[in-house]
């Protein structure tokens, strides 16, 4: 088969697929882990059951996401794929564990026959959400110092664990701050304004590692023109961060009004977080050894794994957008039956 683009240009594509599969996972991910993380914090067995009913129709689908994301990276860098799963083996297994018990949790729950149960069905349902957020941060951690060994790069990379699993936990604040009602909104209020902090530190704390980490990316950050090409970056960030700092210390306000907006900023935080990661990597898929057309697979083989994704991504996509239009409203009574 005669490839229909240039080499290049197909490894860029699944590039942007795959980084873009990625970041919808951890947006989208990020809230349920964020609401599982949070429910210790909440005394009440109703309030905990709305917490699970605003998930409930998107928790399954949001991971399809990160099999997707880890799928391209396997058939279209199978070399980035060997290398980064071998760095990464012990925290990738503990992730697919808190996963896996996580779903075993949310469904069990359910079915739990005594208040008892379900109480330890809970405590499963939080540690598998803790499991997976702090696993992640780990592996965020790691790959950002290039997978050094060293006792600095190990002590980041603990870092990032709590980093990434207190950014979940805010996001799932601002969902809930959107999906709830009374009590249960203000409780998410607070909580959102206390790890607000913590996201705030955790981006500062991987800007000033990133540059630091390898004399390229400095030199991509900080020399012309490329430093007048990234000011708008930081500066939307902390323009979003002191934003919603100011809003949530009046939240909730009358008539629920602005209750979408933390969420969105949320989204929009992840999304310049997530840019500025790619910006200073590109072209590396293995920081610093192996560049994305090194590890492509070969043109041939892409052409036909693209024709799949094109057609999988917006089936993938339609499901999602559907999902949210019919549970668009407030987290209401669990009903089991």
């Amino acid at each position: 088969m005669t490839p229909f683009l240039p080499a290049d240009t197909l490894a860029l594509v699944f590039a942007g697929l795959m980084a873009f599969s990625i970041l919808l996972y951890v947006v989208l991910d990020g809230f349920d882990l964020g609401v599982g993380l949070l429910m210790p914090a909440v005394p009440e067995e109703r309030d905990r059951d709305r917490m699970v009913a605003s998930i409930g129709p998107f928790w399954d689908a949001n991971e399809t996401w990160l099999v997707l994301g880890v799928g391209l990276l396997l058939v279209a860098f199978p070399t980035a794929h060997g290398i980064v799963l071998t760095a990464l083996y012990l925290p990738v297994a503990l992730m697919l564990a808190g996963l896996i018990l996580r779903g075993v949790a949310f469904e069990f729950r359910a079915k739990a026959a005594t208040p008892v149960h379900k109480r330890r069905w809970d405590h499963a349902f939080v540690g598998g959400s803790a499991l997976a957020s702090l696993m992640q941060g780990w592996m965020l951690g790691r790959y950002v110092l290039g997978f050094d060994e060293s006792v600095a790069a190990t002590a980041f990379a603990f870092l990032s664990a709590f980093g990434v699993a207190a950014a979940y936990a805010f996001i799932g604040s601002c969902w809930l701050i959107w999906r709830a009602e009374g009590e249960l909104q203000r409780q998410a209020v607070g909580w959102a304004r206390r790890t607000l902090w913590v996201v705030a530190v955790g981006i500062a704390g991987v800007s000033v590692a990133t540059p630091l980490a390898s004399a390229r990316i400095m030199g991509r950050w900080f020399e012309m023109p490329n430093l007048l090409a990234l000011a708008p970056r930081p500066l939307a960030t902390f323009a979003i961060i002191a934003g919603l700092f100011a809003l949530l210390r009046h939240m909730p306000l009358p008539h629920d009004a602005l209750r979408r907006l933390p969420f969105w900023a949320a989204v929009a935080l992840f999304c310049l977080s997530f840019a500025g990661l790619a910006w200073s990597f590109f072209p590396y898929i293995v920081p610093e050894k192996l560049t994305l057309f090194q590890a492509a697979s070969a043109p041939e083989s892409l052409s036909i794994i693209l024709a799949g994704a094109v057609f999988v991504l917006p089936v993938i996509l339609a499901y999602t957008v559907l999902a949210w239009r019919i549970f668009g409203g407030k987290a209401m009574e669990l009903r089991y039956d």
